[in-house]
This record gives C-alpha cells, sequence and structure tokens, in this order.
C-alpha cells in the first residue's frame, strides 16, 4: 500500500441505531418528538453486541496493533444511546474523536406526528421516492476535511477507521453518493436491520470497497444488482480516483445511441444532415405547392 493511502481511514463504517420505541410501535412518534425516541431494552443489548463486532472487527489484523478509531453521530438519543453502548467496547486510548453531526439526522416529519397523516405523508414519500424528498448535503465534505487538514491530529502509524452511527436512510443516502449510485440504484436498496454493520474498506490500490469485508450474498441481500456488485468488486483492487470505463449505469443511460468511433459517428452524422436537408426541401415543396393552390 502507497504511503498516502496511511493517512486515510482503513475503514468506513456505517451504523444503524438499534431497535427504538418508534420502530417497535410507530404510535410512539405521535407523543414523543422523534428526535426524543429512546431505544428499546433490545436495542440497548442489540447496541452493545454492534460495539463487541466493531471492536473484533478492528482487532482483527495483528499486523496493525495501533489502531485508532474515530466516531461520528446523530444528535437524535436513539442514535446517541446506540453509540453510547457501542463504546463499552473501547478503551479511551483507541478512541481519537467523537463529533456529534446534524447533517446525518433522520428523515424529517415534524415534531409530534399524526398517525394518519404520517401514513399519508409516507404514501407521498414512497410516490416521490425516498432520495428526492429529502437530501442531507455536505458530510461527505466535512469528512475530507477532516482528514487532509489533519484535524484528528493523527499518528501516522496508526491505523484510522470512521464510524458513523446515523439511521438507515441516512446510510444508505451515504453509499450513494460515495459510489455516485444512481437514483434508481438507490431506490433499490434494503434498509440496514437495527445495529447493523456496514463496512467500506481501503483496497490495495486507495479506492474503497464494500466488497473486502461483506460476502457478495449479503451484497445481494441490501439490493445490489449485479452490475453494482461487480463495480464493488472491481474497486478492491482498483486504484484511487481510477475511472471505471464499462460503468454501465452512465454510458447506458445517457449515450446507448454512441458510435464506437469518429469516423461512424461523423458518418452517421453526416446521413443525418442528409436526411434532414431532404425532409426540408419536401416541406418546402409541399408548402409551395400549398400556396399555388391557395392563391390560384
Amino acid at each position: 500500500m502507497s504511503s498516502d493511502n496511511k493517512l486515510l481511514p482503513k475503514r468506513i463504517i456505517l451504523v444503524r441505531h438499534g431497535e427504538s420505541e418508534g420502530n417497535l410501535d410507530t404510535s410512539a412518534y405521535t407523543t414523543t418528538p422523534d428526535h426524543k425516541i429512546q431505544l428499546t431494552e433490545s436495542g440497548l443489548l442489540q447496541a452493545q453486541e454492534a460495539g463487541a463486532r466493531l471492536r473484533a472487527l478492528l482487532s482483527s489484523n495483528p499486523s496493525s496493533p495501533e489502531w485508532r478509531v474515530c466516531f461520528y453521530v446523530s444528535p437524535y438519543d436513539r442514535t446517541r444511546s446506540t453509540l453510547r453502548e457501542i463504546g463499552r467496547s473501547f478503551s479511551r486510548r483507541r478512541v481519537i474523536g467523537v463529533r456529534e453531526e446534524c447533517r446525518i439526522r433522520e428523515q424529517d416529519f415534524g415534531n409530534f406526528q399524526v398517525k394518519e397523516r404520517m401514513r399519508a405523508t409516507k404514501k407521498v414519500r414512497e410516490r416521490f421516492g425516498r432520495f428526492f424528498y429529502r437530501f442531507p448535503e455536505g458530510f461527505l465534505e466535512s469528512l475530507w476535511r477532516d482528514i487532509d487538514m489533519n484535524r484528528l491530529h493523527m499518528n501516522p502509524t496508526h491505523e484510522l477507521n470512521f464510524v458513523i452511527v446515523s439511521h438507515g436512510l441516512t446510510s444508505r443516502v451515504f453509499l450513494m453518493k460515495w459510489f455516485k449510485w444512481t437514483v434508481e440504484q438507490f431506490e433499490a436498496l434494503n434498509n440496514p436491520g437495527n445495529s447493523e454493520i456496514r463496512v467500506m474498506e481501503l483496497g490495495q490500490g486507495g479506492d474503497y470497497s464494500l466488497a473486502i469485508h461483506h460476502t457478495e450474498e449479503e451484497l445481494e441481500r441490501w439490493g445490489l444488482s449485479p452490475e453494482m456488485i461487480a463495480d464493488q468488486k472491481w474497486r478492491v483492487n482498483a486504484h484511487k480516483g481510477e475511472w471505471k470505463e464499462d460503468c454501465k449505469w452512465y454510458f447506458g443511460d445517457f449515450f446507448d445511441h454512441m458510435a464506437d468511433s469518429d469516423h461512424e459517428s461523423e458518418a452517421d452524422g453526416t446521413e443525418e444532415v442528409v436526411t434532414n436537408l431532404n425532409l426540408l426541401t419536401n416541406s418546402e415543396d409541399n408548402n409551395e405547392e400549398l400556396c399555388n393552390g391557395q392563391c390560384s
């Protein structure tokens, strides 16, 4: 691995909050503001188990014993409680930073939610699509500024890991922005389970991939298409900044009519011009005949 990659986090890990009172009973939103919804007893245990899994993952490489972790957390009570339980698995020396980040909060539906109105609102959201209904901006840019400006005062000999404790929709939007998925691909993704962990790991070439830590079956279960899974596998060894030329969901959607070469493109263009000129000439002839008929 190049020396530049030592400054990048080895892993960026997305964690959804544990089971909340709202997950268990949606009527909780009618009496409690969304941001004040608490974890259930089961949710607290899920968060503790997630912390143990994270600790096992981060300490699994014997060649990198000096690993560190930085946490980013949504300001909602259920995410803060999840992080608190996750933190039970870590010693103070391992945690180099914690930041509460409002831009990774849950989708906003208002203060108190009237049950029937919420049902109608969610139907509208389904019609618009989750992506178009709300889109959190700016967090990725802030994340990279933390890295570029070394705001964490990171020792380059330590292996850095970012853990983002947030919500299901926000996690999917994060992945979409990072991997440049289309809105259609985003809408096909399944929501992560409570306290589920999704790991983006740095490959040998300097790109991040979900396919290093996760199996193809897991990616399929999340809703990734075969093309998206193939792209994740390609990223395992791709070099940072490298462009995947056969990225079908860009060229296929917009340029399916493109010629394979400049020569074919010029020939097609000439043919199209001739066709248009013929159509124009015929139209003018018809108009002249029509005018003559009306004038006679």
